[in-house]
């Protein structure tokens, strides 16, 4: 498992992660490569690592055991964590006093330039840098067509760049998906390198799309904006041209039959503040959510919604604690815009796919909802010791799952997977892949309305 990421939902702590890795390939000599990370064999992403988790317990992925740093390493990287998050604070005093211990220290002269380079994802007093989001406005009533009948896969938290993430999207292709979506984040921080080597180089050469030309979409995780946008902006302009343009961090793609359509929805953008992230409750920006019901109206077929944070999870807690000491499980802000969606096309929204954690939970009805879909579980490790299935502590009334749709864990690791959604005119069916299969773990239809 040393090869696989570890993730933490924190800005500075993934910006420094970015870092440390960039740190990493230029000790190594060696550049960035698609589907070939460093891991925590690696003494300074160990370190790197170790550093992140005492700072923000709970993290996805594997940790480091102590033995493997050198008291050195670890203090390099600890006075590097240190630099960093005085800046991200905007504290220029902090900053330089940090900044002479690390130049006075036997820490490789690198650090502080690489820091530095980072760094740049701050704002001068602290803070992420403007996002550049784009408006509604800009974007018009701008549809991207899909073919009828097309079978369209899903995958989320999909962008680490490993080589699981390799083998997952090689199994995609085998299922012949005329479009993938991608549910958000790029690990760690969603810079432009980042996006390049770990989503747009390995979906170009799997998919051969030089010669087949399948459109690939993807929308903001929180990941993706702890860097301000800087990769996300620029992947979405190269992913797709002409008509398959994706314009904006939020899009739809409809059937010309008529009979389909799904809304990606950005909810990554109010989920990027690099120093609070606990009780982070994000939201749809009115212009979009007005936008996405303009598009439920005018759209006589069924709706599927998209996007990287939960509607709903029994199994993480959204949001602070309320006045009793008790989570609820909905994101009130977000269930906000689903009524006002459901409101706009009785009868028409058929399901919510999202990611963010990193697991597969397959809803019963919920909150209005038939079919909410969580399919995290692209590519960041799970272990069987982080109970992904046990309830949150304190969650109120929560969802249940289908009984027997949850994921396989194979000795002690839970696995990979994605959805693949096809369409036959007004009926959808929906199968989820887990590993290297290439049968379903579970098919579902979801039909017309009655």
């Amino acid at each position: 498992m040393a090869s696989e990421l570890t993730t933490f939902r924190n800005g500075v702590l993934s910006i420094f992660q970015s870092a440390v890795e960039d740190l990493a390939h230029q000790v190594a000599g060696r550049a960035l490569t698609p589907g070939d990370r460093p891991g925590t064999d690696n003494h300074i992403i160990a370190a790197g690592t170790a550093a992140a988790a005492s700072r923000m317990p709970g993290a996805a992925g594997p940790l480091p055991a102590a033995a493997a740093i050198s008291d050195k390493m670890r203090t390099c990287a600890d006075l590097g964590l240190q630099y960093l998050d005085a800046l991200a604070r905007g504290n220029q005093g902090a900053a330089a006093e940090i900044k002479g211990k690390i130049a006075f220290s036997e820490c490789d002269p690198k650090w502080i330039g690489t820091l530095d380079e980072y760094a740049k994802y701050f704002g001068p007093g602290g803070g992420l840098r403007q996002i550049p989001y784009v408006r509604a406005g800009a974007v018009g009533n701008h549809v991207i067509d899909l073919k009828p009948n097309a079978r369209v896969a899903v995958i989320g938290d999909w962008g680490t760049g490993t080589a699981a993430a390799v083998e997952l999207l090689q199994s995609v292709k085998r299922q012949k998906p005329d479009a993938v979506i991608h549910l958000g984040d790029v690990y760690y921080s969603g810079t432009a390198a980042e996006c390049d080597k770990f989503f747009l180089q390995i979906v170009n050469d799997v998919f051969d799309r030089a010669n087949t030309g399948i459109p690939v979409y993807t929308m903001p995780g929180n990941h993706d904006m702890y860097s301000a946008g800087s990769g996300f902006y620029q992947l979405i302009k190269q992913l797709n041209g002409g008509a398959q343009q994706q314009l904006a961090s939020f899009f739809c793609l409809r059937t010309t039959d008529g009979a389909w359509q799904f809304l990606a929805m950005d909810t990554g953008l109010h989920d990027h503040d690099p120093l609070h992230v606990v009780d982070v409750l994000t939201f749809l920006e009115k212009d979009e959510e007005d936008w996405h019901v303009e598009r439920i109206q005018e759209f006589p077929g069924r709706t599927i919604l998209l996007s990287h944070h939960q509607l709903f999870s029994a199994f993480a807690h959204i949001g602070p604690r309320d006045a009793e000491g008790n989570h609820h499980p909905c994101n009130p802000f977000l269930l906000a815009s689903y009524n006002r969606f459901a409101a706009a096309g009785p009868g028409r929204i058929a399901a919510w796919f999202w990611g963010h954690e990193h697991n597969l939970c397959i809803y019963q009805r919920y909150v209005g909802l038939q079919c909410g879909r969580c399919i995290g579980h692209g590519a960041i490790p799970v272990f069987d010791t982080d109970k992904p299935y046990d309830v949150a502590d304190g969650v109120l009334d929560p969802p249940q799952v289908i009984s027997g749709t949850e994921l396989a864990a194979d000795d002690g690791v839970y696995a990979h997977g994605y959805a693949m959604i096809s369409f036959d005119g007004a009926v959808a069916t929906v199968d989820y892949f887990q590993g290297a299969s290439d049968r379903p773990s579970y098919s579902e239809k979801i039909p017309a309305p009655p």
